[in-house]
């Protein structure tokens, strides 16, 4: 049961804080896990490549479906319970990919592990955002967004081994029991109780937080070359030569750590404009450098210039969607800004994919990183609106 606050009000790194953290962290493991090993499954089961877009695709629809439910059910509902349906519901999906034996199946199953993914997703940030001070929200939001930066470094190497050396089987049950720890460690949170006066307010008002609007634009432009990269890089390395393309996403996950807690604490103490725009800048210079890349230096310095910046931007605009809204809001606010975010890299990821099948992969990264700054130029529009107003 959700119990009153009892931490010091500056107070960061609490049991109930470090717990989150730790379960996060398995939660977000076991995902990355399959995220990369899930298309061999389906080649094995006698897929195509399209099946393989689908399987990705169907689970972003069911978690985008359900994460402005989830903001909602936020608002007076138990969080903690709310948690832990999400997190059953994914042990469920990931434990049935173990029989699964058609490619219907595997959709299926994806598709109900989508929403057990959308609801935990949403309420693992917006308790983060409970406990945390609000005083330290960017730092504290940095910190909470790492472990699933630290995951995305673990999680895709271990699940390759575990089918390279055992089987899928070995990979589910592994996956399973990550996921089940997560729960284990969740249920031991004292997750706070937030009072709050309810108001009758239209459904259609409720399901998306206005507040989070803009700072969730921002991060679905974000998201438009995040799905790109993720989605074709691979690719791109046999194209211009590099058989080792996955140390960017090793270099990457690294300096976006090691960026956060920085970022975090420049938030705090002087606002969004002294993180978002020399973030956005270095996001640009990632993704301009990965379309020049043809030796595995170049790869790296892509990999450390992008790790920088959405490092500093993604958990940056994060902090400012949930400083907006109000405390009951907040569920609202983390399941618009991460739809809008899913809605960004499933738009980039078909978008690019079809440029990438008329031009060159190069190419096609280079016209990608114009959106960058097209994202700088409406931040820096509403930044002078904001001053001038002021």
């Amino acid at each position: 049961m959700d119990k009153k606050i009892t931490n010091h009000p500056n107070g960061l790194w609490t049991k109930d804080y470090i717990l989150l953290l730790i379960s996060n962290l398995l939660v977000y493991i076991a995902f990355y896990m399959l995220l990369t090993t899930l298309p061999y499954y389906v080649f094995a089961t006698g897929g195509t490549n399209a099946d393989v877009g689908m399987v990705t695709t169907v689970l972003a629809i069911s978690a985008i479906v359900i994460r402005p439910f989830s903001g909602i059910l936020l608002e007076k509902g138990d969080k903690k319970k709310l948690t832990i349906i999400g997190i059953i519901i994914s042990i469920l999906a990931i434990k049935s990919f173990t029989w699964a034996m058609t490619i219907m199946a595997i959709m299926a199953i994806r598709f109900v592990h989508g929403f057990g993914w959308g609801i935990t997703t949403t309420t693992y940030g917006t308790i983060s955002s409970d406990l945390v001070p609000m005083s330290r929200r960017g730092e504290g939001l940095g910190y909470f967004a790492s472990s699933g930066t630290i995951a995305m470094s673990i999680g895709p190497p271990l699940g390759i081994m575990l089918i390279h050396s055992g089987n899928f089987a070995s990979l589910f049950n592994t996956a399973t029991i990550f996921t089940l720890v997560g729960l284990i460690l969740i249920y031991l949170v004292n997750v706070p109780k937030i009072e709050i006066e309810v108001k009758r307010v239209p459904l259609a008002a409720r399901l998306v937080e206005k507040t989070a609007l803009f700072p969730s634009f921002l991060v679905l432009i974000l998201g438009l070359t995040y799905g790109g990269i993720t989605s074709f890089i691979t690719l791109y390395g046999d194209e211009v030569g590099i058989a080792n393309v996955g140390w960017f996403f090793t270099i990457n996950a690294v300096f976006m750590f090691l960026i956060r807690p920085i970022s975090g604490k420049v938030f705090d103490n002087k606002g969004p404009f002294w993180v978002l725009v020399p973030g956005i800048l270095f996001s640009f210079l990632g993704v301009l450098l990965l379309s020049y890349v043809k030796s595995t230096s170049m790869l790296i310095l892509s990999a450390i210039a992008y790790g920088i910046g959405f490092g500093t931007v993604q958990p940056s605009l994060l902090a400012w969607a949930v400083n907006m809204a109000a405390p009951e809001r907040r569920g609202a606010a983390n399941g618009t800004f991460f739809s809008a975010f899913d809605i960004g890299i499933g738009v980039g990821s078909a978008a690019l994919g079809s440029l990438g099948e008329k031009m060159s992969y190069e190419m096609m990264y280079r016209l990608s990183s114009i959106t960058v700054i097209i994202m700088l130029g409406f931040y820096l529009i509403h930044w002078y609106k904001g001053s001038s107003s002021s």
